[in-house]
């Protein structure tokens, strides 16, 4: 979605305006501190519903205040007047309410709201899905298929309600046959989850390897799903959801004995390793700084490409001071990749003008001092 109108209502420390945003994009300056991520955060929000930061919903509503509201208004065609779409979303700390509306009309589920702007968010701290556990990337997976796989976000919220159960029948120390009970529903769920983050991985390794290799200028890597399921040959849904029932079974006394479900996709991972001369170095325990920020981008302009393909959309890019941690010869050849990829609207952030270098003749410069943006 093309972006041109944000309103914000005490989000963060952001206060209440309304901002009208140009076609091509926008850059924010500012020093440390005055909200430029919180801006960026307010955007994405209306794509995800949550905070890329991993910030609580109260918490992100502003100091004294007790509700934040967000209203993005844009264009989902090639120009400014056709397909206009409206999304809003509205958080009450008091009660701890959510409110999401796609055009004024609730939807049923917020799983339907989802992925409206086709945005891309870039952040210095995505270097945590490299560096960080497996939690950070099942959790990157989750998001980016949830956006653009049909029926994932609901194979995943069952995925998640059957295991609960199971887990608690564990904890309570129920019987084997109670236990057990759950696995029907547990593996036709986890069937659809694993399938969907398989074939992702598997479809944007190559890409995932180009990016790697052009942003670094040195060796390829890839990236590979690593099941707790022992999958064997398994390919079709069918077959993985055998795999995965014959797995839980097999668990089933160790699972007792421990309390909690020890196979399926809750405890599955992302292997990133490089290729080449250091074939099988695996990027988190022993890639280099500079190498893992330059996985983390990869990963993202996967994603990125995943909503060209998906949804036949230029993704919109959201920028936070994207150079910041990388040294001069890779922030040259991200710049280059960047600019030479099929992107739409770019919204970045940078603490001076001389740091705006994506789009940087075609970009309006904003600045933001205590939260108030200025144009």
């Amino acid at each position: 979605m093309r972006l041109s109108r944000l309103a914000l209502r005490h989000f963060r420390n952001l206060g209440s305006q309304e901002l009208e945003l140009p076609a091509e994009g926008v850059a924010l300056i500012g020093d440390n501190a005055q909200g430029k991520s919180n801006f960026l955060e307010a955007i994405y929000y209306l794509e995800t519903f949550r905070s890329f930061r991993g910030a609580r919903d109260e918490q992100l509503v502003g100091f004294g205040e007790d509700v934040f509201r967000v209203v993005g208004d844009g264009s989902c065609g090639a120009d400014e007047v056709g397909d206009r779409v409206q999304v809003a979303a509205a958080f009450e700390r008091r009660g701890k309410r959510k409110k999401i509306s796609v055009d004024g009309n609730e939807p049923e589920r917020i799983g339907d709201a989802l992925g409206r702007l086709s945005a891309v968010i870039f952040s210095p701290a995505d270097v945590e899905l490299v560096s960080g556990g497996p939690k950070d990337r099942r959790r990157f997976l989750d998001i980016v298929l949830s956006l653009n796989e049909p029926g994932y976000v609901s194979a995943l919220q069952d995925y998640k309600r059957i295991l609960a159960r199971r887990n608690a029948s564990l904890k309570e120390g129920h019987s084997a046959s109670v236990v057990t009970a759950w696995d029907d529903g547990l593996a036709r769920a986890g069937a659809q989850v694993i399938g969907g983050r398989r074939t992702w991985i598997q479809g944007g390794s190559d890409s995932f390897g180009d990016y790697y290799a052009r942003v670094s200028n040195d060796a390829r890597a890839r990236m590979t799903y690593r099941s707790s399921v022992d999958l064997g040959g398994a390919k079709t849904a069918e077959e993985i959801q055998t795999a995965f029932h014959k797995a839980l079974s097999e668990s089933t006394g160790k699972d007792r004995r421990l309390g909690t479900t020890t196979v399926g996709p809750h405890r599955d991972d992302v292997l990133l390793r490089l290729d080449g001369p250091r074939d099988g170095l695996d990027l988190r325990d022993y890639g280099s700084g500079g190498q893992r920020r330059t996985a983390a981008l990869a990963l993202r302009l996967v994603e990125a490409r995943t909503i060209r393909e998906r949804r036949g959309a230029m993704p919109l890019m959201l920028l936070d001071d994207v150079f910041a941690e990388l040294d001069g010869g890779r922030s040259e050849r991200v710049l280059e990749l960047m600019e030479a990829e099929e992107t739409g609207q770019v919204v970045l952030t940078a603490p001076r003008e001389s740091d705006v270098r994506v789009k940087k003749d075609a970009l309006a410069r904003w600045h933001i001092s205590a939260g108030v943006i200025s144009s």
